[in-house]
């Protein structure tokens, strides 16, 4: 199991379209959010050795702007059960975790991202669109939280 985990909810998506919830694109909010998020990631999280993020097109998205602001490039996989399937498949991914990396993304959605940051803590977690949190699983706490605007 990864030292940290950083959980990531994508960037602000578009409700405008009619499109099916797997397809919605980012807003125009979120293509500039997502990028603030990639330098508060940069400048507070050390290097990230591997990325799991949810098909879903707006994670997708905020994914590629994220990665942008990156000093180096992590190892992605992209990984259905990111994508409205609980929080115990969350779980799941995390324990399904090779040994190797040390610090992982979930790049996701809530409410299951939410929920995760509270079984892993214990504590109250929430996160709006573009918000970040550093779950230590060593200690079981939340090291820093953060919702960067662009």
């Amino acid at each position: 199991m990864p030292d940290t985990l950083i959980v990531l909810r994508h960037a602000k998506s578009d409700w405008t379209g009619n499109v099916p919830d797997f397809d919605r694109p980012l807003a125009g909010r979120g293509r500039r959010d997502a990028p603030a998020a990639g330098r508060w990631l940069a400048d507070n999280a050390g290097a990230i050795d591997l990325v799991v993020c949810s098909p879903a097109k707006r994670a997708r998205q905020t994914w590629k702007r994220v990665a942008a602001e990156l000093p180096s490039q992590p190892e992605v996989r992209f990984e259905p059960r990111l994508y409205d399937e609980g929080v115990g498949a969350l779980l799941d991914v995390l324990l399904d975790v090779p040994a190797g990396p040390k610090t992982v993304l979930f790049v996701g959605h809530n409410p299951d991202l939410s929920m995760l940051v509270e079984r892993l803590s214990g504590g109250e977690c929430e996160l709006r669109t573009s918000s970040i949190a550093v779950v230590d699983l060593a200690t079981k706490t939340v090291r820093a939280t953060a919702t960067p605007r662009g």
